[in-house]
């Protein structure tokens, strides 16, 4: 399929948000407070005359997600971008277009494209920052055939999923780094 059909065949923010189980409140709490940072109306503008569109891969279990995407809802909202949302395990054929380092099916992958479908910019799973933040606390993980490496792992989601959600730190480093993959394009 081309980009286009892939727009076409995904949901609306809307009735993504409405479909979620996991992170829809978390979601729903960046996505309330998260705004654009001061000072970026040209960009904004800019963004708006390119009439983009956005496909986004993603999955309601996943913590980037929940950071990431209400993030890009308030730049789209801006700079007029529509966004059309996929589950990335039903669309396995596209997510394995956009493997991070050739092999890991990340989420969210934001595929921004043109009015006439042509792939611009593609920005995921993370933020640098945040990444650092991710391996940081894998390296403090036990190996995985330690007896209380579930348990470790499990600390390790929660506490990823509370900074994901109240660092507004990795917020404004999000927003900085898709602003500077579309800039770079």
């Amino acid at each position: 399929m081309e980009l286009n059909q892939w727009f076409e065949k995904g949901m609306s923010p809307d009735t993504y948000i409405e479909s979620m189980e996991k992170h829809k409140e978390n979601l729903l709490y960046v996505y309330d407070h998260f705004s654009l940072p001061e000072g970026e109306e040209k960009f904004v503008q800019k963004l708006s005359e390119e009439k983009l569109r956005a496909i986004v891969l993603t999955e309601d279990w996943c913590g980037d997600a929940m950071m990431n995407v209400p993030i890009l809802f308030r730049l789209a909202e801006a700079a007029g971008i529509e966004v059309s949302l996929l589950e990335r395990d039903k669309n396995l054929e596209l997510m394995d277009q956009y493997l991070t380092n050739g092999k890991s099916r990340s989420i969210p992958i934001f595929v921004f494209i043109d009015e006439n479908g042509k792939e611009t910019a593609k920005w995921g799973p993370r933020a640098p920052q945040v990444q650092e933040m991710v391996d940081e606390s894998r390296k403090n993980l036990p190996e995985k055939d330690a007896e209380d490496y579930k348990e470790k792992f499990q600390e390790m989601l929660l506490f990823m999923t509370k900074s994901f959600r109240d660092n507004r730190d990795f917020w404004d480093a999000t927003y900085n780094d898709i602003k500077q993959t579309l800039e770079n394009r």
